[in-house]
């Protein structure tokens, strides 16, 4: 039943295809005016939600997002001493690829949990292989305590993934490039202190637990929650199947499990590192 001037959403549970189509028109709609629990909202950088019919065809051909990759492929060839040929060169192009330009970034703006997935690339995958390239020892970051590297990029990862800092980076696409660029940034510099071999094994380990032990707490926050968070996906869920809660604890499981995964390894490699050193030559920096 509908009536003029009154847009109606089918009923739950219906089974025909002709009731799901106005479902997804209805919800492509409000989303298409930037509505979110009916307040007027700007549309977010990635754009609205997709449906998922719609997502692989979601691609962000975005001048900026395009000169970006080029950019970082660009540094990896000259910072490394096999240039174009180095596996780095690659890996950076496609990893930044995956994060800036594929239809990823549209399914962020779905799903929490493809945000917590997408922000974990880029800060595990992405910001390592940059921090690799990098050279501390005569910088000025290279006076600095490492201590600094990592308050400082626990604040800007609490920043970002509390609501009203969340709010805020899906407001426009100078602060979504705020989001990716200190999360980015302060990774790097810290993954450069960790991954150092001036670093020391007892400082390195402390900075790869400290991390894990700060993301591990959001974590249980986001999974332990009975009530979403984030008012952004109260209605870009649900086409994927998931309610807003389960989604943001899906986002808490894959930040606690596989996204902490990669700081664990490392400590374990530095721990192996140092051990075969003192096998060899006797000798141990603690």
């Amino acid at each position: 039943m509908k009536r003029e001037g009154v847009e109606r959403l089918p009923a739950h549970g219906t089974s025909s295809s002709a009731p799901r189509s106005a479902k997804e028109a209805y919800c492509a709609e409000r989303r298409k005016r930037g509505r979110i629990l009916g307040i007027n909202q700007t549309v977010p950088y990635c754009g609205p939600a997709p449906l998922p019919a719609d997502l692989w065809s979601a691609w962000n051909f975005d001048p900026f997002a395009i000169l970006l990759v080029a950019f970082l492929t660009a540094f990896t060839a000259m910072r490394e001493a096999n240039g174009w040929l180095s596996w780095k060169v690659p890996a950076v192009f496609l990893i930044s690829s995956l994060i800036f330009i594929s239809p990823l970034c549209a399914l962020t703006t779905a799903l929490f949990s493809a945000r917590v997935t997408h922000h974990f690339i880029l800060m595990t995958a992405l910001a390592p292989l940059l921090a690799s390239l990098l050279r501390l020892e005569h910088s000025v970051l290279n006076r600095l305590p490492p201590e600094l590297a990592f308050i400082i990029h626990t604040l800007i990862f609490w920043l970002w993934h509390v609501p009203p800092g969340y709010a805020f980076a899906l407001s426009g696409d100078l602060a979504y490039w705020s989001m990716q660029g200190t999360l980015l940034l302060s990774a790097v510099w810290l993954w450069a202190i960790i991954l150092s071999r001036r670093t020391t094994l007892m400082c390195a380990i402390t900075l790869t637990l400290g991390t894990v032990a700060q993301m591990g707490m959001l974590a249980a926050i986001l999974t332990l929650s009975r009530a979403p968070l984030f008012a952004a996906h109260m209605d870009t869920t649900l086409a994927f199947g998931l309610e807003p809660l389960r989604d943001q604890q899906l986002a808490g499981v894959l930040m606690w499990t596989v996204g902490l995964l990669p700081y664990l390894a490392v400590a374990i490699a530095r721990l192996y590192q140092t051990v075969a050193i003192t096998r060899g030559d006797g000798e141990q920096r603690w």
